[in-house]
């Protein structure tokens, strides 16, 4: 009896990967809910809503916590755009609070301050991976009644005191865009412990269909958002080495906390007991001029690159000094539309200080590296600053 399947023997592989079955949509194959149940339980979430992209994630997220036209929602300034227009987009406003510059995260000591009658949500971003306080946080929200948006997309496998991140508060949004730490070059999740929340943010993911409804019915204003089949397989191809990785981006992180730390004029990000795991996206370091004669950051930062080290300046301008909010440009072809808040009269001191003079960021294959190569960022710094003279 012949053995090879060229030659009507079995072949080794029966299952047809994404391709072959010809099943590329989520709605007809299994790899994105395979995903999203995988995620979901890593992430400690009852629910898992996959959708193609991180900003996406947001918008549905908070349209599914009931959050909607002229609310406001309290985020931090310093963040990648999509934080804000993810509430934008949902006819919601958004208010801008500083930045802690221990943490780069929001400054939780002024979310109060910025609460007002109209305020319905709090968007935590746990920038860079690193975790928000969310003890002191929730419990703002819970005396305020607020909702809690997770901004997520860069802390797949961060931990606040054990707690995965992306489901402490009413729900969350993840990003697997192609700078990110698993990637399918675009896409994203939902993450949410509440039953109705998530059923809202599977039917606006899903052109407004519910579960078990016919296929052409559509109770809900939603739309195509979902990821699809190939992003899916990428995604489960990815998820078994993470841990590994993660934890090789924690023990480099490690190692420059306290090798840079010891550089005068160069300060890394406080340490915090409660933060459990970081899925480090970001290391982010700051850098003060005045140790360093005056040099301008982007000098400093030109000077390291030179030196073979990748390394950026990060956000050029806090999120309130983009275009797009200073001149109010919300409406069909950038129309002016106003919402009640003057952007341009924000000056968060944190927030601009990290745009213009202080953050450093090393991107997150950069901590794949080995301690040869974290030796060498730290080399570099103490060659640029013990010959800072050159640059002047």
């Amino acid at each position: 009896m012949a053995k090879l399947a060229i030659n009507g023997g079995s072949p080794i592989k029966t299952k047809p990967e994404v391709v072959e079955s010809g099943k590329w949509g989520s709605m007809h194959g299994d790899k994105v809910t395979k995903f999203a149940n995988k995620f979901a339980g890593y992430q400690q979430a009852k629910h898992g809503v996959c959708v193609n992209s991180g900003t996406i994630a947001l918008s549905i997220a908070l349209k599914s916590a009931g959050i909607g036209y002229g609310d406001e929602v309290i985020l931090p300034a310093y963040t990648f755009i999509a934080s804000a227009t993810s509430i934008l987009d949902i006819g919601a406003i958004p208010i801008f609070v500083d930045i802690d510059p221990q943490t780069y995260n929001i400054d939780v000591k002024q979310i109060e301050e910025a609460i007002t009658k109209k305020t319905a949500a709090i968007m935590p971003v746990h920038f860079g991976g690193r975790p928000v306080d969310m003890d002191s946080l929730v419990s703002i929200a819970e005396q305020h009644n607020l909702r809690v948006i997770e901004d997520a997309a860069q802390a797949w496998g961060s931990e606040w005191n054990h707690q995965k991140v992306g489901a402490i508060g009413d729900a969350g949004g993840f990003s697997f865009q192609s700078s990110k730490n698993i990637t399918s070059a675009e896409g994203g999740i939902i993450l949410t412990n509440d039953d109705e929340t998530a059923k809202f943010c599977r039917s606006y993911a899903n052109c407004g269909r519910v579960e078990g409804g016919v296929w052409y019915e559509h109770y809900y204003l939603g739309g195509n958002y979902r990821m699809t089949e190939f992003q899916g397989a990428v995604l489960l191809a990815q998820f078994d080495r993470y841990p590994e990785l993660q934890q090789q981006r924690e023990t480099n992180a490690r190692y420059l906390n306290k090798k840079l730390s010891q550089i005068e004029g160069i300060e890394v990000l406080k340490d915090d007991p409660k933060i459990t795991s970081n899925s480090v996206h970001l290391y982010i370091w700051r850098y003060k001029k005045e140790y360093f004669n005056d040099t301008p950051k982007s000098k400093f930062i030109e000077a390291l690159q030179k030196e073979g080290i990748i390394v950026s300046a990060g956000y050029s301008i806090p999120l309130y000094n983009q275009p797009l909010l200073k001149n109010m440009a919300f409406g069909p072809r950038g129309k002016k539309l106003d919402l009640g808040v003057d952007y341009n009269s924000y000056h968060l001191l944190e927030a601009e200080k990290a745009c213009y003079e202080e953050a450093l960021w090393l991107p997150q294959f950069v901590l794949l590296g080995d301690e040869e190569d974290m030796k060498d960022i730290v080399n570099a710094v103490v060659k640029v600053k013990e010959n800072i003279n050159e640059l002047s």
